[in-house]
């Protein structure tokens, strides 16, 4: 068995499935999307290609850090750069003498429907490839992980769940369905609803993607290439500060490139290497309509919702991040009971929340390490 494995998932109408797993206990689970099980049977818990099915990815690592071929949850949705990652993204915060030390905490992760490694609209088989995948939302994650580790790997609590920016989305979404699974949460550049603001631009990227002649209505049939650089293009434009852009910060990383013209073609054509357009549009869908007010019995209060959240929440918005500005925040860290709102004094916008800069992981290490020693107390 490698250290990655896949697992299709059958929908049945009780939407259970049943997977032979022993008990285990686990500390740390970090918001990404995708599982990965030995299993006795195989790989497969269906037969490859069965409608319907679904299928998550992931790693287990060990007290070293290194991946090992046993079972592995993560749930994250973008790497240090603001793009769709792998499983792998955690990099700023997990390591011997990190926040997040293998060698002293179990770490599960998971990858988000619809990053083209869990189920996504460009891996799944018809009835539903494509345009026809259906729109999941941050609830329909977290709702999935969390049946996954108490039906199937027993896990009755962990100590933390921790997220980076649809990553944060789920780490909020986590405290206010489940308010008593959690010893405390940690959202990093992302907030707990998408507010009009936010909305607009994901819309913006859209219609950017979906203006290309190629993309027909989402059966294309080879890759809006067009669209997908103008959506990036948006993209780019809402990662970093503006500041970041006038003091020409890109400078520091040479893989941005040496001219500004070369770091606006890197960003155009290298920004999201190897996405598919419907997966790409399924994530802005998934981010737009996030709104823990929406979880019964809210019905669409959100200052409700946040001030149900009973454990501790080291609240981490970058100062200068337009994606989740600074200023959503401040509003709903104002209803949270336990809230530390730690803000990252960056110029590197949304990616500070990743720790892009070293100044930035090491910020993020530190209120991590803090916050994750206080909650072992109570």
């Amino acid at each position: 068995m490698s250290a990655t494995s896949t697992i299709p998932l059958a929908r049945t109408t009780s939407g259970s499935v049943t997977l032979r797993i022993l008990p285990t206990s686990l500390q740390i689970f970090l918001c990404y999307f995708a599982i990965g099980l030995p299993f006795d049977a195989g790989p497969f818990a269906v037969p490859e290609g069965t409608p319907g099915a679904i299928h998550i990815t992931g790693t287990i690592y060990d007290g070293a850090g290194e991946p090992i071929p046993d079972f592995l949850l993560e749930t994250w949705q973008a790497d240090p750069e603001g793009r769709f990652a792998d499983m792998h993204g955690y990099g700023f915060l997990i390591g011997p003498g990190k926040a997040l030390d293998p060698t002293k905490l179990f770490l599960v992760t998971s990858e988000l429907f619809g990053n083209g490694r869990s189920s996504s609209p460009s891996n799944t088989p018809e009835p539903f490839h494509g345009p026809r995948f259906p729109v999941t939302g941050i609830r329909d994650n977290v709702e999935a992980v969390h049946r996954m580790l108490t039906e199937q790997l027993h896990v009755q609590h962990v100590r933390a769940v921790i997220g980076f920016s649809m990553g944060a989305q789920q780490a909020f979404q986590w405290a206010v369905s489940y308010p008593d699974y959690m010893d405390g949460i940690v959202a990093t550049s992302g907030t707990a609803k998408t507010y009009g603001h936010g909305i607009v631009r994901l819309e913006g990227q859209i219609a950017a993607l979906t203006a290309d002649p190629a993309f027909e209505w989402g059966d294309y049939k080879s890759p809006p290439v067009k669209g997908i650089q103008a959506f990036s293009v948006v993209w780019a434009g809402w990662l970093f500060s503006q500041e970041w852009w006038r003091q020409e910060l890109w400078r520091s990383n040479p893989a941005f490139g040496k001219t500004f013209d070369e770091v606006l073609e890197h960003f155009r054509t290298n920004f999201i290497p190897g996405a598919d357009a419907n997966n790409l549009i399924l994530q802005m869908h998934t981010w737009e309509f996030h709104d823990v007010g929406k979880t019964a019995p809210f019905h669409g209060d959100v200052e409700a919702a946040l001030r149900s959240i009973k454990v501790p929440v080291l609240y981490m918005p970058s100062e200068t991040d337009l994606y989740f500005p600074i200023t959503d925040a401040r509003y709903e860290a104002a209803f949270i009971p336990h809230c530390t709102l730690a803000i990252i004094p960056s110029l590197w916008g949304h990616p500070a929340g990743a720790g892009i800069t070293p100044a930035d992981g090491k910020f993020l290490n530190d209120h991590v390490s803090g916050f994750l020693a206080g909650i072992a107390k109570n």
